[in-house]
């Protein structure tokens, strides 16, 4: 993997990590996408691709906007690797910026359909002793609004998570909720 930040573009292909599903982004395109091999080596770059991305977009590292965005591509992405693995296949994720109201929409897509996440309205809190269960209670904490659906093109899913920054862009426009 580089560290050379100027490197991480729609492109990047280091350690065969990713494979190539559009063509490279310019700074004023608002969308990104691109297939990772369903391994926690694919997780990472996804993460890192999509942090690098935002700071491209003016969503700068170290923000709450940016770091709570990060954050949700890291829990969706691990659990595409976690939960939604098929041997030999890629997961998909695509960022999508839009400018009024600020938001940016995070879709992973993954080719596991028999293991799906709970509804947003059915998640719940593990208990104290539980190992895991928490990604998506970080998701429906950080984002707007999250939820998934039936992938169009064949077998598995898409979750997908929005989240609407405020006018300063310093983080989601949500307030903290409640958690189930």
């Amino acid at each position: 993997m580089t560290s050379k930040p100027d490197s991480l573009t729609g492109t990047a292909q280091p350690d065969g990590c990713a494979r190539r599903s559009v063509s490279p982004c310019s700074p004023d395109d608002r969308t990104f996408e691109m297939r990772f091999t369903s391994t926690p080596r694919g997780a990472r770059l996804a993460r890192r691709l999509a942090a690098h991305r935002l700071d491209t977009w003016g969503i700068p590292y170290d923000s709450r906007a940016h770091d709570a965005i990060v954050l949700v591509v890291a829990k969706l992405t691990a659990n595409a690797v976690r939960h939604g693995h098929v041997p030999g296949r890629d997961f998909h994720l695509r960022l999508d910026a839009a400018t009024r109201p600020q938001t940016v929409r995070i879709e992973v897509t993954d080719t596991r359909a028999e293991r799906v996440p709970p509804r947003p309205t059915h998640l719940r809190v593990p208990d104290a002793e539980d190992t895991g269960g928490r990604g998506l209670l970080l998701v429906a904490g950080l984002a707007s609004r999250w939820g998934w659906h039936p992938r169009a093109d064949g077998p598995g899913k898409t979750v997908w998570a929005e989240c609407v920054l405020t006018p300063s862009g310093r983080g989601p426009s949500a307030e903290p909720r409640d958690l189930p």
